[in-house]
C-alpha cells in the first residue's frame, strides 16, 4: 500500500459519503429518524454510527481511546451529520498527510471500548474505516428505497474512478 493509494481510497470514501448525504437530505426529518429495523434502526442512527466510528478510529491513531460512540441524539439533521463528518474528514486527512511512506506499515497499539489492548497495521485500519462505511452506506441505500425515496448515485469504487478519469 502507498500513501497515494490511501489518499485515493479516502477520496472515494468522501465522494461516496457526499452522494449518500445528498440523497438523505431529500427525505423528511420524520423519515430521517424513522426506525426501519436496520442494524441501527434509522438512517440518522446509521449515519451517526459511521461518522462516530471514523471519529473513534482517528482518535485511536492519535493516541486517544474513546470508550463509547457519539450519541445519535446529538445529530438532529442531515446537516448536523454532514458538518461533523466534514470536521472528521479534515482530521483524518491531516493525519494521513503527516505520515511518511514508512508510517503506513506501522503497527499501532490502541484500546478497544472496554480497554482491551489491540494492535493493527495503520493501512489496515484505514481500509477498515472505508469498508465499514461502504457497508453502512449500502444499508442507508436500502432504507431510502424502503421509504420510496431516490437512492444515492452509484456508490461503486469503479464509478468513482470512472468519474475521476
Amino acid at each position: 500500500m502507498t500513501l497515494d493509494a490511501l489518499t485515493a481510497l479516502l477520496d472515494f470514501h468522501y465522494w461516496a459519503r457526499d452522494g449518500t448525504l445528498d440523497a438523505v437530505e431529500r427525505i423528511s426529518p420524520e423519515d430521517f429518524r424513522r426506525n426501519l429495523g436496520s442494524s441501527f434502526g434509522s438512517i440518522r442512527d446509521t449515519l451517526t454510527h459511521v461518522v462516530s466510528a471514523e471519529w473513534v478510529w482517528c482518535s485511536r491513531w492519535r493516541g486517544h481511546f474513546p470508550t463509547e460512540h457519539l450519541p445519535a441524539a446529538g445529530f438532529e439533521t442531515v446537516g448536523d451529520i454532514r458538518a461533523r463528518w466534514l470536521a472528521e474528514e479534515a482530521r483524518v486527512r491531516r493525519f494521513v498527510e503527516a505520515l511518511g511512506p514508512e508510517d503506513i506499515d506501522r503497527v499501532m497499539d490502541y484500546r478497544f471500548f472496554d480497554g482491551e489492548p489491540m494492535r493493527a497495521v495503520f493501512w489496515h485500519m484505514l481500509q477498515h474505516v472505508v469498508n465499514h462505511a461502504t457497508y453502512h452506506r449500502g444499508q442507508v441505500t436500502t432504507m431510502l428505497r424502503q421509504l420510496g425515496a431516490e437512492p444515492p448515485r452509484n456508490q461503486g469504487l469503479i464509478g468513482f474512478y470512472l468519474e475521476q478519469a
